[in-house]
Formats: structure tokens, sequence, C-alpha cells
């Protein structure tokens, strides 16, 4: 019963990659919050594949189609119901495999956990397919939260080897969006695109790093002890599939640091307390302390790839090479950008909700 997400914000994900949609319930929203059909889209397009950085051959049209709780451009506060439908699967190269776990996937946990039961097409619930439901929550989590000021920007500031050093007024949507692996340095980003480019014609793949900010977050958001704004984010991020590693300021550099250097110090600023460093990335206690909030996701390399590797047929025992095939990103990294700006999303509206920063519309 693991598929609900949020405690005041409660989002529902659905369907299966080679199902026959994918999508989800947002339950929670308030009544009268003015959302368009095309600014879900506008997001879930973002989280489309671009073949200049090695983007699956699937080509998924992704029309979101509303089935509930919006009417005339409005939420009624019945849940939404969002959904798009798969067009393009290929489930032809899976039944050959459904005895023989791909290396790095799910193949064999679900096996253990369902049985033959489980949906092996494409990675079932296990593929990066599912995450169209959470841009579209995130859609209608962004849009709440934009009426207390917030705004959430998530880039690609590393592709394996490749780090990415733009300078922070750069970070913006706009300069994001203006390549394929979604880079705020367009000198990074084009000694990423070559890099993934080169391990797909290996028929290899490569990881990287997303960073996202939360900008204009209010303070104390969180519910300590065990419902820390940080825990809860690193849950959401963690149910995006391929994630590995999550980091939040100064992150796993605070090992090698000493407290006069880590400790934010204290100032004030237009009369407003404010911190003169951001080595806790906008938590503190698991709250948010007002100060931009900074998280970056490491995610591994997408575990199918065209070279050979050793597996085993779960059936007869023996063991087996396998090469995979069908149509898979080479870099999942610029495509899980703006699904990570998503999970940011429905965690800071639920925690909002829970504070009553934000909650009735109706005019």
């Amino acid at each position: 019963m693991g598929n609900s997400l949020g405690t005041r914000f409660v989002v529902t994900s659905f369907g299966e990659s080679h199902g026959r949609c994918v999508g989800v319930v947002v339950d929670g929203c308030p009544a009268g919050l003015p959302i368009g059909l095309d600014e879900i889209q506008a997001e879930v397009d973002r989280r489309k594949p671009q073949s200049s950085a090695g983007g699956t051959g699937r080509r998924e049209e992704d029309r979101v189609e509303v089935l509930s709780g919006i009417l005339n451009g409005t939420s009624t506060g019945a849940p939404i119901c969002m959904l798009a439908w798969n067009k393009d699967a290929d489930s032809s190269a899976y039944g050959e495999i459904v005895n023989v776990p791909r290396p790095g996937h799910a193949d064999y946990t679900a096996f253990l956990k369902y049985g033959k039961y489980t949906d092996f097409r494409g990675g079932g619930r296990f593929s990066g397919r599912i995450t169209a439901g959470f841009v579209m929550a995130g859609a209608i989590a962004r849009k709440l939260l934009a009426l207390s000021g917030v705004e959430i920007i998530a880039h690609t500031l590393q592709v394996g080897d490749i780090k990415a050093n733009p300078h922070p007024a750069d970070i913006t949507r706009k300069n994001v969006d203006r390549n394929a692996v979604k880079c705020a340095d367009p000198v990074a980003a084009r000694k990423m695109i070559r890099l993934i480019q080169s391990v797909q014609k290996e028929a290899d793949s490569i990881g990287g790093i997303v960073e996202v900010l939360a900008l204009n977050v209010p303070g104390g958001l969180g519910e300590p002890v065990f419902d820390t704004l940080e825990g809860e984010l690193v849950k959401a991020f963690f149910a995006i599939p391929a994630a590995r590693g999550v980091e939040f300021g100064s992150g796993f550099t605070a090992a090698a640091m000493k407290g006069s250097q880590h400790n934010d110090l204290f100032s004030m600023r237009d009369k407003k307390l404010v911190t003169l460093t951001n080595h806790a990335g906008g938590v503190s206690g698991g709250l948010s302390n007002g100060m931009p909030i900074v998280a970056r996701v490491a995610f591994k390399p997408t575990a199918s790839i065209g070279k050979s590797q050793k597996t085993v047929n779960i059936e007869t025992g023996k063991r087996v090479d396998l090469s995979v095939k069908g149509r898979h990103d080479s870099c999942i990294v610029p495509r899980a950008a703006p699904v990570v700006e998503a999970m940011m999303a429905v965690v800071l509206c639920d925690f909002a909700l829970r504070a009553g920063i934000t909650g009735r519309i109706i005019k």
C-alpha cells in the first residue's frame, strides 16, 4: 500500500510502463485554484526525451487528460484525476526475458515480492514511465505554492565526470530549458551532450546529479521529529526510479568541515533574519529556515544497456548472457530534472497545507 504520498496534499500514483496509461490522483487541492490544462501539459512536455541527449526512442504523445476535479479551468475541491495514455509501448522484447532478471533493474526483487504476477513489461510499476504522473501532480502543487511566492527550479549539475558551474543568477527556468540536458551552464551542457552521445554509441549509459532549489519558502515548514522536511523530501526523491543519493546544502562535504566553517551565521537584511551562508540547505532541525532549500539528487546510469551482461535464468538456474533490447535513455538525468522539481513541489505543498500557510482559495 505504498502508492500514496502526503498527508493533506495526497498524491496517489497509478499505471504501468506498458499498461493502458499512467496517471495520478491528487486529493486535497482546495477549491478555487485556477489551473489550465495547458499549464499541466507544459510541465509534462518538459519531461519528454530529447534525442540529442540520448533520450529513448519511445515517443509517447503524453497528452494529459483530466478526468475529475477541474471544471472550467478551476479546481472544484474534488480529487483531481489525471492521466496520459500509453500509445507507443512495444512489449515484444520482454516476453523473451520474463525469467531473466536484467542487471541493475528491479526485475528480481519484483519477482520476490509479487511472484509470477508482477508486470514485467518495460519494468511495470518500477519504470521511470510512471513519473509522468508525478509531474502532473507537481503542476498542481506548483500552482498552489505560487500563491505564496514559492518558486522551484531544478537543473542538471553533473553528467558522468562533467560538472557544471553556473552563476547563481543563470539558474532560471529559461536558461535551463535552452538545451537538451537542462543545464544552466551552456559550456558544460555541450560537454554533457557529447559524453551522452559517446556512451550511447558504446551501447552503454551514464548517470549524474540534479540540483533543485526552492526559493521564497516560508520558515517553519516540517513536522519533527519523524515527519521532518528533509526526511519527507528524501522519501519523495527516492520514489523516482534510478535515484541513489540525496544531500542538502553542503551535504557530505560537511563531514570534513569544522563547526566554525559549517555554521550559518545570522544577520539582518531588510528587517528580516537571514544567514550569511547556506550550508544547511534551507533546513534546520527538520524545519525550513527561510533560506533557499537546496538539494541534490544523484541518479545511477540507466540499467538497460545494449552491452552483454551476465545474469541467471531464475527458472532453470543457468547462467545467461543478456543484451537488453528495446528503447531506453542513455542518460536519465535531463528527464529527471522536471520530476525532481515536481516532487519538491508536492512535499512543500503538503507541508504548507499542514501549516495553514496555503488553504482556502474560494472568493
